[in-house]
């Protein structure tokens, strides 16, 4: 279907018996044997997040997994997902840990328990963690992350794991003074999503003192800092429509993003975000959480891609469909179930009650069922940051 190295492009046939003005779908049909070394371009993105027939989906879904298979392999990156702190100074539209939410008990591990949930990690062979939070940007905070990532990497050095686990960060927007403290402390990877490259749904999820301007100049720091650097979207936003998630992918593909983490907009019961009557229905916003996963695999090739808990939250096997349109990444739950009910960035978020051993348990057969495996004791880091960097030693 395609050749390892070199892009992809899918070609579109009539089908002169229901063409219709106007619609992507009808009127065409994925063809798996004419797909060729070429380029996807925005009329090709846009056609593979609005096909419906089970037959383009899946030649869709097969490209995208042949993509991956090609570029990354066949192993599943875990990354231990440690939410240590609920606490948050934003206020944000769609978020259930938001600023205004008098009704979030707020709470924040203490150092002892982060490193527990690390070794942890590293005795099942994890490779890596992300320690994910709210968004503060005092210096005790800063502070605080410091000493977690030096004590995260003191205490789990291995044979396997010579510096010890892998750290991602995801903590929002903050100076370059502290990407740059952290960094040095030993976080090398960092997570900061956009929600929507569309200033104006941006701005419609954002409360004013976020802005769109902001968010874009501090992924352009991380990058320059030396971070692998990762953002993603909401898919099926209100008042969002195909071209938007076109735009979003293009512009993974034009700031050179290392990593993707996205999934289904899932309401908030205390969030304020209106519009909540206007998305489409879990199945219909699962099917094109999973297209964009195929589309941005396609489009980029070598990025990690998550599989993220929101698609689980849609679907049983949510996760498991994801790994098969292209993603490689995922995060199982380690926080200490005493709060994990307390970080709900969204309605009906799932693991809520299993403990970080049923996770690990439950996760390992997931990945199986759909042929892939778990890469264990090992970083995993994206193949697109090791092509970057090697390009600009060269």
């Amino acid at each position: 279907m395609s050749v390892a190295g070199t892009a992809v492009r899918i070609n579109w046939q009539p089908r002169p018996d229901k063409a219709k003005l106007g619609l992507v779908e009808d009127g065409f049909e994925f063809s798996a044997s004419d797909i060729h070394a070429g380029f996807l371009d925005r009329e090709t993105l846009h056609r593979i997040l609005a096909a419906q027939s089970a037959q383009n989906i899946e030649t869709i879904r097969r490209a995208a997994e042949k993509t991956l298979l090609e570029r990354c392999g066949d192993t599943v990156r875990l990354r231990g997902l440690v939410e240590f702190s609920n606490r948050c100074v934003c206020d944000c539209n769609y978020c259930g840990i938001r600023r205004s939410n008098r009704a979030v008990k707020r709470y924040t591990l203490s150092l002892a328990e982060i490193v527990e949930c690390a070794q942890w990690c590293a005795a099942k062979g994890y490779g890596s963690l992300v320690l994910q939070a709210g968004e503060r940007r005092d210096e005790k905070f800063a502070a605080f992350v410091a000493e977690a990532v030096r004590a995260i990497k003191a205490e789990t050095c291995s044979t396997e794991l010579p510096e010890g686990l892998g750290i991602t960060l995801c903590v929002g927007e903050q100076s370059e003074a502290t990407y740059a403290r952290w960094f040095e402390a030993g976080a090398h990877r960092y997570l900061l999503r956009m929600e929507s490259f569309k200033p104006a749904l941006f701005a419609a999820l954002h409360p004013r003192e976020q802005t769109y301007a902001a968010r874009r100049e501090a992924l352009a720091t991380l990058k320059r800092l030396g971070y692998q650097v990762g953002t993603g979207v909401m898919i099926g936003l209100p008042g969002q429509s195909l071209d938007d998630l076109v735009d979003d992918l293009l512009a993974f593909r034009d700031l050179g993003v290392d990593m993707i983490g996205m999934g289904p907009y899932i309401p908030h019961v205390q969030a304020p975000l209106g519009g909540a009557d206007q998305i489409g229905s879990a199945q219909a916003r699962l099917g094109l959480s999973l297209r964009m996963i195929a589309a941005a695999r396609l489009l980029l090739k070598n990025v990690n891609i998550a599989a993220t808990t929101a698609l689980q939250a849609l679907s049983e096997t949510g996760r498991e469909q994801g790994l098969r349109f292209g993603a490689n990444v995922i995060m199982p739950q380690v926080t200490p179930v005493r709060v994990r009910s307390q970080y709900t960035l969204y309605d009906g978020k799932p693991c809520l009650d299993d403990n970080a051993e049923q996770c690990c348990e439950c996760l390992r057969k997931r990945i199986e069922s759909v042929g892939r495996r778990v890469l264990y004791q090992a970083w995993g880091d994206s193949a697109h940051f090791a092509q970057r960097r090697a390009l600009a030693k060269a």
